[in-house]
């Protein structure tokens, strides 16, 4: 870490149809600083990937409760232990040890978990590199229960779900695609560790098409994913991320669904700085 914070400081410093343009915290009020301006541009509509090599262009969820979000309390309160939880335990502790380490300087927990997660994305091979901004407040209130999708929901569930926190149908097929990244140990314990798409170790598109033709001997396709690959108003925007070189069109919506999300429940949206010069570069 100390060492990638020395190269940090030695740097420089396709619009989805049916995307949310939903405005949220405090980009509501009249004036607006230029950071909030530039969030607020990002979720009406303008690219949320950050400009550079390769393109030019989680705790409790919810804008539907009067807490949680993108507040850190995923690992300052007991968050952590809920079932829906299961597999973060390692990064979880991992996370709080850099936290303890670098909370002297003014970093907060909830900016730790979206740099990490941030950083992760644009590491695996294809990942886009999302635009990143810094200055959440912490929560240590655990966030409410009932607000974390399950793998066993049907699609019209998940998508009320989701729209109660300013996502549309589009933004939750957009989001699911991290699914590319995934080995489950949980939904099926004899078979942990298997896939959802044959390609995990890359972020691409392969998770859309094989959870449509799977027959489940070589990955491991949730429920919940191919009751929205198949419903009536999501099984177009599925086909499309499924297709033929829909990684150009998959990254950037999945960008721009995810940068909503890491924006639910901060309140001081105005008083945020950017910070993307921190994460690697795409590979």
């Amino acid at each position: 870490m100390d060492r990638l914070l020395a190269e940090i400081q030695a740097r420089d410093d396709v619009l989805l149809e049916g995307r949310s343009t939903t405005l949220i915290g405090d980009l509501l009020d009249a004036v607006l600083s230029p950071v909030g301006d530039a969030i607020k541009q990002i979720l009406e509509g303008a690219s949320a990937i950050a400009d550079g090599a390769v393109y030019k262009a989680p705790g409790a969820l919810g804008s539907d409760a009067s807490y949680g979000g993108a507040d850190g309390s995923l690992l300052l309160s007991d968050e952590l232990s809920r079932p829906d939880n299961r597999g973060l335990e390692p990064i979880g502790a991992q996370t709080l040890a850099w936290f303890n380490k670098y909370k002297q300087h003014g970093a907060s927990m909830a900016d730790l978990i979206q740099t990490a997660t941030l950083t992760a994305v644009v590491s695996c091979p294809g990942g886009p590199r999302i635009r990143h901004f810094v200055g959440r407040k912490d929560n240590s209130r655990a966030g409410p229960t009932g607000k974390l999708p399950t793998p066993f929901q049907d699609a019209k569930s998940l998508i009320d779900l989701f729209t109660a926190k300013t996502f549309t149908a589009s933004d939750l097929i957009a989001l699911i695609g991290s699914h590319t990244a995934s080995k489950q140990r949980f939904v099926d314990p004899g078979r942990a560790e298997i896939p959802q798409d044959s390609s995990p170790n890359v972020w691409n598109t392969k998770y859309y098409s094989e959870t449509l033709s799977s027959d489940n001997k070589t990955i491991l396709v949730f429920p919940s994913d191919r009751n929205l690959a198949t419903y009536s108003s999501t099984k177009a925007q599925w086909n499309t991320f499924a297709g033929a070189g829909a990684d150009a069109v998959w990254k950037p919506a999945f960008a721009a669904a995810y940068f909503r999300m890491s924006m639910l429940g901060v309140n001081n949206l105005n008083d945020l700085a950017e910070c993307t010069k921190v994460l690697p570069l795409p590979r």
